[in-house]
């Protein structure tokens, strides 16, 4: 019982040590693992130029030497290049990233 408990003690002192880059990481592990399926799509005008799908999550990039936020997000995803909104055999993950200031976009989880 005293193992169990300073084994679950460790284990919370280890994860409120980590930066807040390892805890995005962590985060981002236990989306993929869940299996969230979010789709990005990419406007020009009214006009659908770019779709993402099989997206796990998206990320607000943070500076290298402080907390502030980037004013870019990121994430991996399969480019639906045909705009069919499935992932065809000759579809790729791809890492990608966009502006929050210029890009108009929707992020959101596949209904499917």
């Amino acid at each position: 019982m005293k193992t169990k408990l300073l084994i679950t003690t460790l284990a919370v002192f280890a994860l409120t040590a980590c930066t807040q880059e390892s805890q995005n990481r962590l985060g981002r592990a236990i989306n993929n693992w869940t299996g969230t399926d979010g789709i990005l799509e990419v406007y020009a005008g009214e006009k659908l130029v770019k779709r993402f799908i099989k997206i796990d999550k998206l990320t607000t990039a943070t500076s290298t030497n402080g907390s502030q936020d980037r004013p870019y997000r990121f994430g991996y995803g399969v480019l639906d290049s045909n705009l069919n909104g499935v992932a065809d055999a000759n579809e790729k993950k791809v890492y990608f990233e966009f502006s929050d200031y210029s890009t108009a976009y929707i992020f959101y989880e596949n209904p499917n």
